[in-house]
């Protein structure tokens, strides 16, 4: 993918932990760890476009020393679930920054993005977004959050992915241009289920060994009142 807004890691190390992310035996323990480590190691790749501004420092020698503090104003979207696993490690690099959640699902039938929670503040608005969201399989929710995000006033919009399809990856740029994005890697195929191939499975169930319910039981998840009630003999 050669494209001056897409970065797409060669890092070695992050190309071995992208494989135990990928495995159907790694455990949500250890998902939910390797999960923040890549997105530190992202995040420290997409940060490096940030703007400094120089400040002077006192020492220990008690000499007074050149630095850099960081002048952007950063807010970080997690788009739940599945975000959500990567803000600790981004916190880790940006401690000040502000996070903003926002809640999107999609639809089974449709394969259409859903909001269900946004907390953007109205009286505010940032420097640069990043966007945190393991995968970019449609972009059907990732192009949705990328126009809230407009319309809220963001400046500047960064996605951290940890994997993304073609399709998908094509499917942004050619809706926001002017958006980057930084991924670990670049899946071929994507399912006519909107599933990317070989992928790493939902990686909100897999953060929070949430157990794949099948259409025909959904009527489990109801309350008793609501369940249909099947008389006994």
């Amino acid at each position: 993918m050669t494209s001056s807004s897409v970065n797409v890691s060669s890092h070695p190390v992050l190309a071995h932990k992208l494989s135990v992310l990928r495995s159907d035996q790694t455990a949500p323990a250890d998902f939910r760890r390797v999960l923040r480590e890549i997105t530190f190691y992202l995040g420290y790749e997409a940060t490096s476009t940030l703007n400094v501004r120089s400040v002077s420092v006192s020492t220990p020698t008690e000499k007074v020393a050149p630095g850099k503090k960081l002048d952007d104003k950063i807010a970080l979207i997690p788009i739940m679930r599945a975000g959500l696993g990567m803000v600790d490690a981004m916190l880790e690099l940006l401690p000040n920054a502000d996070v903003h959640h926002i809640g999107m699902y999609r639809s089974k039938d449709s394969l259409l993005p859903i909001q269900y929670y946004n907390k953007l503040p109205r009286d505010t608005t940032c420097d640069v977004a990043y966007v945190l969201d393991p995968m970019i399989a449609t972009a059907g929710t990732i192009t949705a959050v990328v126009n809230i995000l407009k319309k809220w006033g963001a400046k500047k919009i960064h996605i951290i992915s940890v994997l993304a399809s073609k399709a998908g990856l094509e499917k942004l740029q050619s809706a926001h241009p002017d958006v980057h994005v930084t991924v670990t890697e670049v899946d071929s195929i994507l399912s006519k289920d909107g599933m990317i191939i070989p992928g790493l499975g939902d990686a909100g169930n897999r953060l929070y060994k949430t157990p794949t319910i099948d259409q025909d039981d959904d009527e489990k998840l109801l309350s008793p009142s609501k369940r249909k009630r099947t008389l006994s003999k």
